[in-house]
């Protein structure tokens, strides 16, 4: 491995230890689906993210919630010291990609098959605290 390839992973990997992030993988939900529940929650408050998920009706809601959850305990671990009340916490970055696809065959007339694509996502969020002007 390349020496600058070696410090940009070595930055890299500094920077996860910092930063609390949690990672949905292989959700078996269209992204154009995902992203619809995760433009909701982009850039909004901890708790208000959390109440909006709780009355949004999709399925989506539901298991983003949970990775909501997930990132705020892993932003707990990161910062012991800190109550999660008092340091304004938000989502900073939540990022919806394409997953593996299923292709499935449904019969279709005259002995022809028509192709189904059974999509899944990945869901990235990304955690940070909000920089309080002291007046």
């Amino acid at each position: 491995m390349g020496a600058r390839k070696k410090l940009r992973a070595d930055a890299m990997k500094a920077e996860r230890k910092t930063i609390a992030f949690a990672k949905l993988n292989d959700c078996p939900t269209s992204p154009r689906k995902m992203r619809l529940v995760a433009d909701l929650v982009r850039g909004v408050d901890v708790d208000k993210a959390l109440a909006i998920l709780k009355f949004t009706n999709k399925d989506a809601a539901g298991r983003i919630e949970k990775l909501l959850l997930s990132a705020i305990a892993n932003w707990q671990a990161k910062n012991e010291g800190l109550r999660l009340e008092d340091s304004n916490v938000f989502i900073k970055e939540i990022k919806v990609d394409g997953a593996r696809m299923l292709k499935r065959l449904r019969p279709a007339p005259q002995g022809r098959g028509f192709r189904i694509r059974k999509r899944s996502n990945h869901v990235t969020m990304v955690l940070d605290t909000k920089e309080v002007a002291a007046n």
